[in-house]
């Protein structure tokens, strides 16, 4: 572990009334499941690395290892309690006899045995943020908030969040009880809630936090193609933008991204990540992104892409890439808010 001291990034509010965060946070996915095998030590590492650098929040949710992650974190958390803010998530039912099941829960009973599971296994006395992981259209957003508010009014969790919603969503959620933050994949590659949800986020004071800002890492360039070059417990082999005819066309579309990262003496992934920041001005909203990793280097460079503006005219070379890219973002989209845009 180096002694050199880190700088903090910067802090913006969590909605209107939150704590105020690093403007960047930190995805805990990837430590436990989906991309590969994880070097315990190094994760812990790179855990202490977010306190360090001024990334308080922390993103997690139950079906991440099944339970696994949320174990993972709780050494953390009770030594960082005061300093994290804590968000995780309910929604996607996974069963131990079918690894490959995953079911959509939103009534007010799964809820309320969700919340008190995560709470076990993170050991905390209160959930900071808590998520409504994907959106079950057959139950009434209405059940699903007011479910969510009581847990507010039990001292459960303390601020509300949606996940992969419509701006139509958004609005008729917060309508019940006040969201304070929105969480949807955005990357210079994935653009789908600049249709709706982007809009709504910044007309209500949400805050918008984009998972998969680096593309799942096929924007850094650390792969070319999910099939060949990444190991056979990577659930990206699966993911249509990263295997095939589609990585190589992909591949070609990161061309601007290289000019940039040289141009800035910065690397792919931070170009990317400061375009995903550069999103709070374009659509006059707080942004916070949540890219995921396991070492404590790619955390560090991770946040130095908060101190990098894009200019105008490199803005608009990133531009139409979004359109051109080949492939879904999953297999089955339609538990995405794109499925349900009108």
């Amino acid at each position: 572990m180096s002694n050199s001291p880190i700088e903090k990034i910067s802090t913006v509010r969590l909605g209107t009334e939150g704590p105020r965060i690093g403007v960047q946070g930190f995805g805990a996915m990837g430590i436990s499941e989906f991309y590969g095998d994880t070097d315990e030590a190094a994760a812990r590492d790179t855990l202490e690395a977010t306190v360090e650098a001024g990334v308080t929040l922390i993103d997690t949710a139950d079906i991440y290892g099944s339970g696994a992650n949320e174990e993972f974190l709780a050494p953390f958390l009770a030594a960082h309690r005061d300093e994290v803010t804590l968000a995780t998530k309910f929604a996607i039912e996974r069963r131990a006899d079918d690894p490959s099941y995953r079911g959509i829960r939103n009534d007010a009973a799964y809820i309320k045995k969700a919340v008190e599971a995560s709470l076990r296994r993170l050991d905390v006395d209160v959930i900071d943020l808590y998520y409504m992981h994907r959106r079950d259209p057959q139950t009434p957003l209405a059940e699903s908030v007011g479910a969510m508010a009581e847990l507010v009014q039990e001292g459960k969790v303390k601020y509300l969040g949606l996940s992969e919603v419509t701006g139509a969503e958004l609005r008729e959620a917060h309508a019940v009880h006040p969201i304070t933050a929105l969480q949807s994949e955005w990357s210079v590659f994935s653009r789908d809630v600049e249709r709706s949800a982007a809009q709504a986020a910044a007309e209500l004071g949400v805050t918008f936090v984009p998972y998969s800002p680096l593309g799942r890492g096929f924007l850094t360039g650390a792969f070319a193609d999910a099939g060949k070059d990444l190991s056979s417990g990577d659930f990206r082999q699966f993911q249509p933008r990263f295997t095939g005819d589609n990585a190589k066309a992909n591949a070609a579309l990161l061309e601007p991204l290289h000019k940039i990262a040289a141009a800035h003496g910065a690397t792919t992934a931070q170009i990317a990540l400061a375009w995903v920041q550069q999103r709070a001005q374009v659509h006059g909203l707080t942004v916070v992104p949540i890219p995921g990793t396991r070492k404590r280097s790619r955390l560090l460079e991770n946040t130095g892409a908060t101190r990098i503006t894009l200019s105008a005219e490199e803005l608009a070379l990133l531009e139409p890439i979004a359109g051109q890219v080949a492939g879904d973002r999953y297999p089955d989209m339609s538990s995405t808010s794109a499925a349900r845009e009108q």
